[in-house]
C-alpha cells in the first residue's frame, strides 16, 4: 500500500515481483500439457455455446491475455498491492501494471521457448545430415 514510507523503487520492485506469479498460473493454464483437457473442454465451449456470455467466459481460459487481468485481480485481493495513489486508484493503476509486465514476461517466455524449440531442430537436422554422410560414405567404402 503506498504511503509516505514506501517508495517509487520500492513499488517497483513489487510490481516485478508479484508480475511474475501472475504470468506462471496465466502461462501454465492456458499453454501447459497438466491443463490440456480443461482447456480443451474450454476452447470447445468457446466455439460451440449458444450464449454469448458463455463462450467469452470459457474464452478467458483460453487466452493467457485475459486470463492475466482475472489472475492479477486476485493477487490485488490477497495482497492489496497499491501503486502511486491510495484506494481505488491505486488498485487500478497496479492492476493495468502488474497485467502488463506479467504479459511481457509471457512473452519473453513465449520467445525463448520458440528459440529454444528452433535450436533444437537445427541440431537435429545437422545430426541427420552427419548420419546421412556417414552412411555415404561406408556406401562408397563397401562398393
Amino acid at each position: 500500500m503506498p504511503d509516505l514510507a514506501t517508495s517509487l523503487g520500492m513499488q517497483v520492485a513489487q510490481l516485478l515481483l508479484l508480475a511474475i506469479p501472475i504470468a506462471c498460473v496465466a502461462w501454465t493454464v492456458t499453454h501447459e500439457e497438466v491443463f490440456r483437457e480443461p482447456r480443451e473442454y474450454c476452447q470447445r465451449q468457446n466455439q460451440r455455446a449458444r450464449s454469448f456470455c458463455r463462450r467469452k467466459f470459457f474464452y478467458i481460459f483460453t487466452c493467457e491475455y485475459c486470463l492475466s487481468h482475472y489472475v492479477a485481480a486476485i493477487f490485488l485481493l490477497i495482497t492489496r498491492y497499491q501503486m502511486l495513489y491510495l484506494g481505488w486508484r491505486g488498485y487500478l493503476v497496479a492492476w493495468f501494471a502488474l497485467v502488463w509486465i506479467a504479459n511481457q514476461y509471457m512473452s519473453i517466455y513465449n520467445r525463448l521457448r520458440l528459440d529454444i524449440k528452433h535450436e533444437r531442430l537445427e541440431i537435429q537436422a545437422q545430426q541427420e545430415e552427419e548420419k546421412e554422410e556417414q552412411q555415404t560414405i561406408k556406401h562408397r567404402r563397401a562398393a
